[in-house]
């Protein structure tokens, strides 16, 4: 089932855009968060980065779901490449010129942070343009499997070329890289123009009291604000365990990541192979994500701590694109965008909070403590998360249920 999606030819062309743009999006992460550490050599400023690029989707989230319901998806996609690529080129000048400051990385990491807010939530909704419904699933699923097989090939190539040419020419490749997904996008054939999403002043508001009344759409998006606000910062834990804990250099810190994608890939496809949406998949697999990270926290050295990795990652990615799929599943067309604005705004918008918090734990504790922490709160939340939802079934008032919803 997982490569039914394939089958459609302007899926196909989409996929392969998509996969030049997110090998360099690897690269470029893997390289921003090493020039974090280096201008400052205080993990808590790789921290602060991540804060500065996710902060915007946190004010503005659901603002550009709202957008995505509004306006030709494709055009807004174009309009988001074109700018990240200028963007990037401009960082890559100024650190190939040996000029830039810790100022400017920030500055990159807000500016692009706002693109994201747009980019987000419109390309989420996308591939309903380019599949047929009963393969939506598996288009989800591969597109996040895709996205992690190039974090094999981004982090490796960022790792040579930071020793052997700097930051600065992956910065360079980056930006070539973008060009991908733009003559991807020129060559899908235009899609009807959607009945256009009345302007509203409370795009967040219309959200909310949508997922409020979808249960099994309002307990996965409260389990996803929570990982993605406490358990997704392997950008500053694994900076710090490469460089303080083990010893290492840029070149480990990129085989974490290699090993974190071969873990990822895999558990993409096994969420696409799923022939259901059940809601107690998504918080098991929620649970194990915290109690495998707070694991690997423990692991001694690296020949326990890499296969921990990789099963983190397989769990991690099982669990993305089970919850990202059902939940475009579960909601209605029209109020796509705006649901998956505010899927956004909890998953990458808790970052700005998570991530100062967790480096700051890194840095007075070190770096084990920090994964730790990064563990043990998605699991209790998705303990938590059990409890309350069981509990509350099966009448709650104000909320309709889903019909032909296989919850159990």
């Amino acid at each position: 089932m997982i490569f039914a999606a394939v089958r459609n030819r302007g899926y196909r062309t989409y996929l392969i855009g998509q996969s030049l743009n997110n090998t360099g999006t690897w690269m470029g992460s893997v390289t921003l968060d090493w020039l974090a550490l280096r201008l400052t050599d205080r993990p808590a400023a790789v921290g602060i980065a991540m804060a500065l690029q996710f902060l915007p989707i946190l004010l503005f989230g659901v603002h550009g779901g709202a957008l995505a319901d509004r306006y030709r998806k494709r055009t807004l996609l174009l309009l988001t490449q074109s700018v990240n690529a200028a963007l990037t080129t401009a960082l890559a000048v100024l650190t190939i010129a040996g000029a830039v400051r810790i100022q400017h990385v920030f500055a990159f990491a807000l500016l692009t942070g706002l693109v994201f807010v747009v980019d987000a939530p419109t390309r989420q909704v996308f591939a309903a343009e380019v599949v047929p419904p009963d393969h939506l699933r598996a288009a989800v699923a591969l597109n996040a499997a895709v996205f992690q097989a190039t974090r094999l090939i981004g982090p490796a190539i960022a790792a040579v070329l930071i020793a052997t040419a700097g930051t600065g020419w992956v910065f360079a490749l980056q930006a070539l890289c973008f060009t991908g997904p733009t003559v991807a996008l020129l060559r899908l054939a235009p899609t009807p123009v959607p009945p256009r999403a009345p302007r509203e002043r409370h795009a967040f508001r219309t959200a909310g009291r949508y997922v409020w009344r979808h249960p099994p759409v309002f307990w996965t998006i409260v389990l996803v604000g929570v990982i993605g606000t406490f358990g997704l910062n392997f950008p500053i834990v694994l900076t710090a365990l490469a460089s303080d804990t083990f010893g290492g250099s840029a070149s480990l810190y990129g085989l974490f990541n290699i090993v974190l994608a071969v873990g990822s890939a895999a558990g993409a496809l096994l969420a696409g192979s799923l022939t259901s949406t059940r809601l107690h998949r998504i918080i098991l697999l929620g649970g194990l994500f915290g109690a495998v990270q707070a694991l690997a926290a423990l692991a001694p050295g690296l020949p326990s701590f890499l296969p921990l990795l990789a099963a983190l990652g397989f769990v991690n990615l099982a669990f993305q694109a089970l919850a990202n799929a059902s939940v475009q599943l579960w909601v209605d067309p029209d109020v796509r965008g705006r649901v998956m604005g505010l899927y956004m705004l909890v998953f990458t918008g808790g970052t700005p909070l998570g991530a100062p918090i967790i480096g700051a734990l890194t840095d007075h504790f070190g770096a084990r403590w920090g994964m730790a922490v990064c563990g043990l709160v998605p699991a209790a939340a998705a303990g938590a998360i059990a409890v309350l939802h069981w509990r509350a079934r099966p009448a709650v008032p104000g909320r309709r249920a889903i019909a032909g919803l296989r919850l159990l």
